[in-house]
């Protein structure tokens, strides 16, 4: 029957449909409408209806849709007329260009084979948006008495709600061609993989040959210094500047890096000039690419068409990141600053963030690989990454691994340790104590990741049986601190994150060094008294010593207390602070002896074993014994063997080093890992080879030396705090609470004496020899006559006979001597 089903067809009020197309459904949305437009395919395949306008009732005279009781058609016979066009991504999204950029006058432009229609006015207000037809308009195919029957039926009423659409005006960007064509100017159709590493300027992957200039000032402040985080000597006008400085007169200066290839170019960073007496930095620039050198073109503003200008600094250290908004596939990158500050140069410190595309052609040579064999997790580790990961190293490995906590941070931040010994939890009788310190600074992450890399990798080498290993962890204990500042490297993580979508920590330098001064604790060389200032005296040195600058007012960080209460508290004999931002280790003294000196040779009486230990890690680093590596920045420490001493490189009051050589037994090193202080992830894997093996090596110095007992001879019970003094080498070392000591010596002939309060002391020779392993050099001591009186008279016991007859003698010497005196 005919009339039966009924359709119900909601028209915009001033639509009109072209010849050849469907109804479109009312509540259909505006996006659906334009798709059906542009494609003239009905949404919904119904009988066709008249295209002649339809006359409107008032909105409040809406005629109601009527249904027959007696036979109700099924829901699945009813057209979906009702349900709204799925909100697909790809309708969501216009795809009809626009002729004019008036939203008042936009109009969809007609395509090759297409019809247009008008697209659909926006009501005035207090009007609704869609009107129904006419209850009286006759419908297509339908007779007068037809209606008429079907207006004596009963119906049902059904109300509808009618909800109001805004127009929505899409206007497409404009396609921008470049002014210079180049088969190099690609369109990414797809999206770029994020993320791209920085090419290497830092970290020396970049060579000076692939950094040019328009000109420069001087061959200090050339091209290949104008590299990020370089720094500059003390003199201005050396060799070693901090920056690329055009010629004053060069009015359109560039700087241009090579990257030796075909690359993806995502984004740069740049920094102003390095210096302690100019101020000299960009603050904006343009970027052009090319592929030969000859032919350049630039990035394009999308809304006004012309190049592209990038804001600059507004300080001289602040790193500031410019990401591409269409990345470019090039060769060559060159940097056009076009401001910079008043009064000052074009100067500049770049980074460049590119991935290097495949070669299929084999035109260039091929880069050697970097990576490492060992299944490791080479990533930067956040806080709460850090602390997992220890945690699954002491599950895998629960009988030579134990983490502990030796204090909290300044945001209440655990510092964790991770603790490798074949007995973990306890210090063996005659084990040496060795541990590595990173993340001093919260911007220095290599270190801290070479740390979580070596506690990985000792784990699953003692699983695997490997010998060198086994020996390192049965016959020492080794301590590894990760991250003595993790408040700052949060900050430095965090930052870096949100700047390129990896943690490149380095660019963040402001908040993130607490106070790690360890002449701050009531500890100066020099205390002052009422009558002037006196030597501090140190229990483990007696000669004089440089004064240390103290702040009396100085608030000392919760990480340095809980750092040297963990020092004191376990013997250590051997350490290692791990830095990042040069290529060299720094042994003490740190601090000069002529206090107005900022540079000056300071050594300590074991001068000759620091400078070895410092050899044994410089000359097993990859990285440092690299005889085609440039240096840094202004210093070329291949001269040294990539070693130095402290003060003699720059004066620091209240380091680390000084602090365990004055205060505790352990001699400790400080290690400038690379240029680079915060290496892309990418970097880590060549950066663990290029510290493997030096990292394991310097733990194995430890048994350099000799080491022993100190026992009491009538009780075989150890002496602790007894002093073990070597012959010519001021300064001595302690025994531990179960009379054991390391002293650490070079190959050679030692007299060593031990004593202790309230016993006879004892002096033996000891020689070292070039053989691996500590030579054994015991001692027993006897107790004085007095001590062992005072213990008898404390226990309340009877003096014995033999020792009332040698206090006697001793008091009769005393009373001869007195009177001879006289």
């Amino acid at each position: 029957m005919r009339g039966l089903l009924l359709t119900l067809t909601v028209l915009a009020q001033t639509s009109r449909l072209s010849p050849g197309l469907g109804a479109i459904p009312a509540f259909a949305s505006l996006t659906s409408r334009r798709r059906t437009l542009e494609s003239q395919v009905p949404l919904t395949p119904r009988p066709a209806i008249s295209s002649a306008p339809t006359t409107s009732a008032p909105w409040s005279k809406r005629p109601k849709l009527q249904v027959p009781r007696t036979s109700r058609p099924s829901a699945s016979s009813i057209p979906n007329i009702l349900t709204p066009h799925p909100r697909t991504p790809e309708s969501l999204t216009p795809r009809i260009p626009w002729s004019s950029t008036s939203p008042a006058l936009a109009t969809p432009t007609s395509r090759p084979g297409t019809q247009t229609a008008p697209v659909p006015r926006t009501p005035r207000p207090g009007t609704p948006a869609f009107r129904a037809p006419h209850g009286n308009t006759p419908r297509s195919g339908g007779s007068k008495e037809e209606a008429k029957k079907e207006k004596v039926k009963p119906v049902l009423r059904v109300k509808l709600r009618v909800v109001k659409k805004k127009k929505v005006v899409v206007k497409k960007r404009k396609k921008l061609s470049p002014t210079h064509p180049s088969p190099g100017n690609q369109e990414i159709t797809q999206d770029p993989e994020p993320g791209c590493p920085p090419l290497g300027l830092e970290s020396l992957r970049v060579s000076d040959e692939q950094l040019q200039a328009s000109s420069s000032q001087s061959y200090g402040l050339g091209a290949h210094r104008g590299r990020l985080n370089i720094q500059s000597g003390l003199e201005d006008g050396d060799l070693f500047d901090g920056a690329w400085c055009p010629e004053l007169e060069d009015d359109r200066p560039w700087l241009q890096v090579d990257a030796g290839r075909t690359a993806r170019f995502t984004g740069v960073i740049i920094q102003g000039r390095n210096s302690i007496w100019r101020y000299d930095w960009v603050t904006s620039y343009k970027l052009q690419f090319s592929n030969d050198t000859l032919t350049w073109w630039g990035t394009k503003n999308r809304s006004s068409g012309l190049d592209e200008v990038f804001p600059g600094n507004s300080d001289p250290d602040t790193p500031v990141l410019a990401l591409l908004s269409q990345p470019q596939v090039a060769r060559y990158i060159r940097l056009l600053p076009q401001t910079w500050l008043d009064g000052g140069a074009a100067c500049l410190r770049l980074e460049v963030l590119a991935c290097l595309l495949p070669d299929p052609n084999g035109l260039f040579p091929r880069e050697p690989q970097l990576g490492s064999s060992d299944p490791l997790d080479f990533r930067h580790h956040n806080y709460k990454a850090m602390r997992k990961l220890m945690k699954e190293v002491n599950e895998q490995c629960p009988n030579i691994t134990r983490v502990y906590s030796i204090g909290k941070s300044h945001q209440g931040l655990k510092l964790y340790v991770m603790e490798m010994t074949d007995q973990p939890g306890e210090h063996e009788l005659g084990e040496p104590e060795v541990r590595y310190v990173a993340g001093m600074h919260g911007n220095e992450a290599l270190g801290r990741e070479l740390l979580l890399l070596l506690m990985q990798y000792l784990c699953l080498e003692f699983l695997r049986g490997n010998p060198r290993v086994t020996r390192l962890l049965t016959e020492t204990r080794i301590h590894l601190l990760p991250s003595m500042n993790p408040d700052g490297y949060e900050i430095a993580y965090q930052r870096g994150s949100e700047l390129v979508g990896w943690a490149e920590g380095r660019w963040t330098r402001q908040f993130i060094d607490l106070n790690h001064n360890f002449a701050d604790l009531n500890t100066p060389l020099w205390e002052a008294e009422d009558d002037g200032l006196v030597p501090h005296t140190f229990p483990n040195h007696h000669l004089p010593l440089p004064a240390y600058y103290t702040m009396p007012n100085a608030t000392v960080a919760p990480e340095t207390r809980a750092v040297i209460d963990w020092m004191q508290r376990i013997p250590f004999v051997l350490s290692a602070n791990l830095h990042g931002g040069e290529l060299v280790v720094s042994y003490p003294f740190d601090m000069t002896r002529t206090p107005w000196e900022a540079r000056e040779l300071t050594p300590t009486p074991d001068d000759p074993v620091f400078r070895w230990l410092s050899t044994v890690y410089a000359g097993t680093s990859r990285a440092m014994h690299d005889p085609g590596r440039r240096p840094c920045h202004s210093e070329d420490f291949s001269h040294h063997g990539h070693i130095i001493n402290g003060a003699q490189w720059h004066s620091v009051a209240g380091s680390m080093n000084d602090f365990s050589y004055l205060h505790t037994n352990c001699f400790e090193v400080t290690v400038e890992l690379s240029c680079d202080k915060f290496p892309h992830e990418s970097e880590l894997p060549q950066e663990w080879e290029n510290n493997k093996d030096a990292l394991i090596t310097y733990l194995e110095q430890v048994r350099m030396g000799i080491s022993g007992l100190v026992l009491d001879k009538d009780t075989e019970q150890g002496i602790p705090d007894a002093v073990i003094a070597v012959d010519g080498i001021n300064h001595d070392v302690t025994t531990a609470p179960g009379g054991d000591y390391w002293r650490m010596l070079t190959p050679g002939d030692y007299m060593v004496t031990a004593s202790a309060e309230g016993y006879h002391s004892a002096t033996k020779p000891c020689r070292v020899t070039f053989e691996e392993g500590p030579t054994p050099c015991h001692f027993r001591l006897s107790k004085t006559p007095k001590q062992r009186l005072r213990e008898l008279l404390a226990a309340g016991a009877k003096v014995p006979p033999d020792l009332r007859r040698r206090l006697d003698r001793l008091r009769g010497r005393r009373v001869r001597a007195g009177g001879a005196g006289r």
